[in-house]
């Protein structure tokens, strides 16, 4: 017998000693306990409500019990009462109303205290769980009642462990009133009103259990003060076991070391920021919180790889890592020169470490992202994406070519990252504000700030989703959902569909392509040093946005949870996503890792092919790119110049869940079709597409039946979803098989429609060939009126993309009717898009039927289409001209030179309109087949603000007024009747080399400022009583003009750029005089401009504090609404420009002016002077 032990435990050596030499081993055996100790760990126990606003004031706590040892778990659900979460656990914090417990939560919650484990119940948690005996006996005593008030409670038991060198003190909160007073209580302090004293801090054991509780905390005004804070981390001390406190002990806490150095202090802290020493992996892990469940594990650090900034992995499962040291000043002018390099990092002998590191390419400078395809890599490395190939299987590329060029350079943290192959067998990316001009497949091309997508061989690069800001992060969930992050007050983004289908707004829509998730604005970071230079305390430089794809760690991250990096938070959040309608609604998961290393600072984290998260830890003291601080300069990458930026350090890490599996990687092989079906079922997304890129380059159509199985699987998973089933079709797809002469195919793409899994359906809609037979597939289905509304926006894309049709536009139109489509946003606009091409349709269903609320508005939205011109983001689709009367409103502001040049043209010499300054004067021109019809205004050209109005109406009337003077009036042939060509809409300029609209030298730049708020309007012209209830059109009113006293003044402000503050400290204005302010933003970041009452800095740079962190905030441009605020420009975007026209204040006196957009109050503010 024991011989055979002992040659099966051979056997068994053998086999996992050729696995590892093989690298593939999932997961590594977990450690043995080393007996090293570890942090007290607590839950926290809070509620999904914002009196005692647990998830806000969690953050205020668990910052400074890191600082000593002690981790906290948030959690708001009593359902993480059940014995085996809280065997995890030296202890429970309860700040929370949950009314009732279950008695299955009652009883773990028991066995756990009187086990002798912590409870710490604070302030409400004496009202919790009002149906227990225990719950209450154990707290020691039930709230009853409160008022309000200031007070200090004092200190009745000085020599108690817990009040040791502790002193009490003053704070606003509510003066709770307790019954059921349990008489073994231990009364540490006491609340005195009048001869009353009111037991309020007390101390009891449970058990072999301890339990401490204070009455303190109703809101931030006692959580943010460091007393407060004292007591309940004493009182978590001596709670816990004493064999935790022994872990903790044992624990032996990192302690960095701080040397004086030129650290930027954009807090204007007192003391001045210090620098603080790197420290050893082992010694930044002792610093660095994981979920309680999980292991933080080193996979390689410098000197084996420095700054990494990107990961992939091929299908074999090793990882590819971009390093680059170049980043972010060392831009170099030429090709093939560069510090940076592509490294394959591998664990050879499967112990959970890399141990063989293969330079795959090198001379790089500043690659930002790689992504596998066609055979070998594309990397983001601007101006270029380069194509670099393994030819004869050493590891080292053979192949490097330039695929598309015209990636802006000059920002290295704006221009193009997070490569992914997208399960539409294109490649996908996202981009910030170093923006793409270039030409791609025979197009010239212009964008910035949103998400791209091409072919694998680089052409037919689309521009398909815009943001708002800088933008670093995209992620796809397991039904090609596709998620962003940017940079700043976005971490969380859906991207809701292509900008096609969002050419025109329905009426009182956003026209968003990309929609705003973020629940909240703070995160939970731990370290007290944070620095950043605005959005403090919330997101700054989010980046990534993978989701959990995998099953290797618990079922609750299955497909809803996403990770968003925060290196200046030193942190990596999770974001739970939640689907709402056709979109989704995000929930704080608070942070899968954070650090009190002020060097960690992951950029890239996602699943890899083991099913943990690998994160990519840049690991620098200096993150900050810009703006620039006081006595530093920048450099080519326009980051600011400091020695203290680090290029010799990196790590990457694996974020494991100890409950995983351990299982072999799979073997893929290009060449063995079958090794690749089989990868399509594997539970990792990773490998799903991984195969399904390798089946779709090496066309391998032999396995089209068995892909054809796989989606006619009619089975979902625990979560409900079929992924593989997704993957199969999309491989058909990329096969080329629902258009080619495979019938079953298709048949099989229709049936799929109806398929359990609403993610397979909606897959199948969106694959749909758009025939003559598509219409009758999606009638059959009746995927129009499906359960989930994914599936329906998919529907409704899919019939905006047939031929118009009166059939579908009474589909589209009681589509409209559904209260259910009618209350989401996505499918309002998309209702819209798809009506716009099925007008005639649904205007007859509308002359029948009775109205929505929804198809009210898109009837309002046929008639009138108001595009804004702004200079700076000018309509992407160019709206269509004919038949439709022309309304526009410019707002011009005479800049440094006299105006001069286009406003606003479309068309050419033959068909065009042109609204033009020359000569002192405006000019609005028609040409229609050649002919010219022209108006010119009777006044010179104002010398400050004004808003001029240009008209062509039906019939051919033209005019054109400034401000409120009589309309100068002429005629035109009549409107429009075919589309321009070119028929985009050109702001501040026009055509070259002859072809411009009016008689003015070359393409006539303006020489002036368009306000963004200038519009054009088209309006359809209603030709009958019937159609008069689609008609909502009106001629907006002359704005008032504004009289003030003596002579007008303009004033010219200007933002530094990259510094974050105004050109000017002060400036000079009479009472009553009219001001003009004209604002200029040159900076790479939004700002705005307000003026504010004598003496309210502080109280209304608080207030936008306060409303940075609502989720209307960007909608109010971050103005608080109050009466303070005197004067407000909307958010002003970079390069762009504001003009602010007021009456001085009659009362002389010093008159702050500032930017809220977050953090920048305290730095970019100045005073008007009115005197």
């Amino acid at each position: 017998m024991r011989k055979s032990i002992l040659i099966l435990a051979i056997l068994h050596l053998l086999f996992v000693g050729c696995a590892r030499k093989k690298g593939t081993v999932q997961t590594p055996t977990a450690p043995a306990e080393t007996g090293s100790g570890r942090r007290i760990e607590l839950l926290f126990l809070g509620h999904d409500s914002r009196h005692h606003f647990s998830e806000k004031y969690f953050p205020m706590l668990s910052l400074p019990l890191f600082q000593k040892g002690i981790n906290l778990t948030y959690t708001s659900d009593p359902n993480a009462l059940n014995t085996e979460n809280l065997a995890r656990y030296d202890g429970v914090v309860i700040y929370a109303n949950h009314n009732t417990i279950t008695p299955a939560q009652e009883n773990a919650l028991k066995t756990f205290v009187e086990g002798g484990k912590a409870l710490i119940p604070l302030h409400s948690a004496s009202f919790c769980f009002q149906n227990s005996d225990w719950y209450i006996k154990a707290v020691g005593g039930q709230f009853i009642s409160h008022k309000y008030g200031t007070f200090t409670a004092p200190v009745v038991k000085a020599d108690h462990p817990v009040m040791k060198d502790w002193k009490t003190f003053e704070t606003w909160d509510e003066t709770y009133v307790h019954s059921k007073l349990n008489p073994d209580i231990v009364v540490l302090q006491e609340r005195v009103e009048g001869d009353h004293h009111e037991p309020w801090t007390w101390v009891r054991t449970q058990g072999k259990g301890r339990v401490f509780y204070t009455a303190y905390g109703h809101d931030e005004r006692t959580w943010k003060q460091s007393a407060f804070q004292e007591l309940v981390a004493n009182g978590i001390m001596w709670a816990v076991s004493d064999e935790a406190k022994e872990r903790l002990k044992k624990f032996n806490l990192t302690k960095p070391t701080y040397t004086d150095a030129n650290v930027p202090n954009y807090e204007k802290r007192d003391p001045a920021p210090k620098f603080q020493q790197p420290l050893s992996p082992a010694e930044s892990q002792k610093l660095t919180q994981v979920p309680v469940d999980f292991e933080l594990q080193l996979f390689a650090s410098e000197p084996d790889i420095v700054k990494p900034i990107a990961m992939a992995w091929d299908e074999r499962g090793r990882l590819f890592v971009a390093e680059t040291q170049d980043y972010p000043n060392e831009v170099r002018d030429q090709d093939g020169v560069g510090k940076d390099r592509i490294k394959i990092c591998e664990d050879t002998d499967g112990d959970g470490r890399a141990d063989k590191f293969t330079i795959f390419a090198d001379n790089l400078n500043i690659p930002t992202s790689l992504v596998f395809a066609n055979g070998g890599l594309i990397v983001a490395q601007a101006p270029h994406f380069i194509f670099l190939k393994d030819t004869n299987g050493d590891d080292k590329a053979d192949i490097r070519e330039n695929i598309i060029s015209g990636w802006g350079k000059s920002d290295t943290h704006a221009g193009p990252s997070n490569l992914k192959y997208g399960l539409d067998n294109k490649i996908w990316g996202v981009l910030g504000y170093a923006g793409f001009r270039g030409t791609n497949a025979g197009k010239q091309l212009n964008f910035s700030q949103g998400i791209y997508r091409f072919d694998h061989d680089g052409k037919n690069l689309e521009y398909i989703g815009r943001t708002s800001n800088n933008t670093w992060g995209l992620g796809f969930s397991e039904e090609f959902e596709v998620f962003i992050s940017t940079a700043n007050g976005n971490y969380s983004g859906h991207f809701a569909m292509p900008l096609e289908y969002a050419k025109r707004s329905v009426a009182d829509g956003s026209g968003n392509t990309v929609y705003k998730l973020d629940s909240h604005y703070e995160m939970n970071y731990l370290t007290p040093a944070l620095r950043q230079v605005d959005f403090h305390g919330g997101f700054t430089a989010a980046a990534g946005h993978n989701l959990y794809t995998a099953r290797n760690f618990p079922k609750s991250y299955w497909n809803a949870t996403a990770f968003v990096c925060e290196p200046t938070g030193r942190l990596l959040y999770r974001a739970l996503l939640k689907p709402k309608g056709a979109g989704y609604k995000e929930k704080n998961g608070f942070n899968l890792l954070a650090s009190a290393d002020e060097w960690f600072s992951p950029v890239h984290a996602e699943v890899g092919p083991d099913g943990a998260v690998w994160v990519a830890d840049w690991y620098s003291f200096i993150i900050q790119h810009n703006p620039t601080p006081r006595g530093f300069e920048n450099g080519k990458g326009n980051a600011y110049i400091n020695p203290l930026r680090d290029n010799q350090h990196g790590r990457i890490y694996r974020v494991v869940w100890k409950n995983a599996k351990q299982t072999p990687y799979p073997k893929l092989d290009k060449n063995d079709a079958a090794s690749l079906v089989a990868g399509l079922k594997n539970d990792n997304m990773f490998w799903r597409t991984t195969a399904q890129r390798l089946i779709v380059e090496g066309k391998h159509t032999s396995v089209v039946p068995e892909l054809i199985k796989m989606v006619n699987d009619q089975s979902v998973d625990e979560i409900g979803l079929n992924s593989p089933a997704v993957h199969a079709l999309w491989t058909l797809d990329g096969l080329g098989a629902f258009t080619g002469p495979n019938e079953e195919a298709y048949h099989t793409l229709v049936r799929a429609m109806r398929h359990p899994a609403a993610g397979v359906r909606k897959t199948a809609v969106k694959l749909l060939p758009r025939n003559d037979k598509a219409l009758s597939a999606l009638k059959w289905t009746n995927s129009l009126n499906d359960p989930d509304l994914k599936v329906r926006l998919a529907t409704v894309h899919a019939l905006t993309d047939l031929p118009a049709s009166d059939e579908i536009g009474r589909m589209l139109y009681l589509a409209g009717q559904d209260s259910q489509n009618a209350a989401d946003e996505y499918l309002a606009q998309a209702i819209f898009s798809g009506v716009i091409r099925h007008e005639s349709g649904f205007k007859a269903a509308a002359a029948k039927l009775k109205d929505s609320t929804l198809t009210a508005r898109i009837e309002r939205g046929l008639v009138e289409e108001t595009y804004m011109l702004n200079l700076w983001a000018p309509p992407i689709y160019p709206p269509v001209i004919s038949h439709k009367e022309l309304r526009i409103k410019a707002i011009i502001t005479k800049a440094q030179e006299d105006l001069s040049g286009v406003v606003v043209s479309q068309g050419n010499r033959q068909n065009g309109y042109s609204l033009y300054m020359q000569d002192g004067k405006l000019h609005w021109l028609v040409r229609q087949n050649g002919q010219s019809y022209q108006v010119t205004s009777t006044r010179k050209l104002p010398d400050e603000r004004f808003t001029a109005y240009a008209t062509l109406l039906e019939g051919g009337k033209m005019t054109l007024a400034i401000e409120d003077e009589t309309p100068v009036t002429a005629n035109a042939a009549g409107l429009f009747h075919q589309p321009f060509t070119p028929d985009d809409i050109r702001l501040g300029r026009d055509l070259r080399e002859g072809n411009q609209v009016g008689e003015y030298a070359d393409n006539a730049r303006l020489r002036g400022w368009l306000d963004i708020k200038s519009t054009l309007q088209l309006n359809q012209v209603v030709h009958n009583q019937e159609d008069k209830k689609l008609s909502r059109t009106h001629t907006e009113a002359p704005v008032e003009i504004l009289k003030g006293k003596g002579t007008p003044v303009t004033v010219k402000l200007k933002v530094i750029e990259h510094e974050m503050k105004f050109d000017q400290k002060t400036f000079t204005v009479k009472p009553g005089q009219k001001v003009t302010i004209q604002f200029t933003n040159p900076d790479f970041m939004q700002h705005n401009l307000l003026i504010i009452k004598s003496g309210t800095l502080e109280k209304v740079g608080n207030a936008a504090d306060l409303l940075a962190r609502e989720a209307n905030a960007i909608a109010l441009n971050y103005v608080p609404k109050m009466p303070e605020v005197l004067h407000a420009t909307e958010l002003v975007s970079p390069e762009g420009n504001a003009t602010l026209v007021f009456i001085a204040p009659d009362k002389p006196g010093d008159y702050p002016f500032l930017c809220t957009v977050p953090g920048h109050w305290r730095i970019m503010n100045g005073i008007m002077k009115v005197q």
